[in-house]
């Protein structure tokens, strides 16, 4: 099985999905940012906005996620945004095409929350995140109707990352 954690750049999935894998028996954390990364001096010269962009990206997530789940076994955790419905539709359809049963979970907070967590946050990665995170705040406000109807809604706003894993593994299917 596959636990999606999306929501807002800067919403805490990675580390909720880090606190998650130490809930959950037989779960990892995979980063799909990595593919992007991967992917990124291949597609050298081919403008993109995000590497969510690139076709490639969304097939090579797909089968890497897929390869790694059919090899570990377990729970894989994946934190990573998505807000266009195209592309979460097309992920879905390729895990559904592989018998890949997906669990979408939406880690939310109200507006102000989230703009205090992302200025507040220390971690090296996020002086350079954290401009970006806040320049995505609009595409995610209007991306939550369609986040809303595909994904199972946790809010986060009065919840540490801890709590918020543990709400997830409380509900985690079986």
């Amino acid at each position: 099985m596959i636990i999606w954690l999306n929501g807002s750049y800067g919403a805490g999935k990675t580390t909720t999905a880090r606190e998650l894998a130490a809930l959950l028996p037989d779960a990892r954390v995979f980063d799909s940012e990595t593919v992007g990364a991967l992917l990124r001096p291949v597609l050298a010269g081919v403008p993109v906005g995000n590497f969510q962009d690139w076709p490639p990206w969304r097939g090579v997530v797909v089968a890497t996620a897929t390869q790694v789940l059919w090899y570990t076994g377990g729970t894989l955790l994946v934190p990573q945004t998505v807000l266009s419905e195209e592309y979460w539709v097309e992920l879905s359809a390729g895990f559904a095409e592989q018998g890949v049963p997906v669990r979408h979970v939406l880690l939310h907070c109200d507006p102000d929350t989230l703009t205090r967590r992302i200025r507040t946050d220390t971690a090296p990665e996020s002086a350079t995140a954290g401009p970006w995170r806040l320049r995505h705040r609009e595409p995610y406000r209007e991306a939550l109707p369609w986040l809303r109807r595909a994904a199972e809604v946790v809010d986060t706003t009065d919840l540490t990352p801890a709590q918020t894993a543990a709400v997830i593994a409380a509900g985690r299917e079986a």
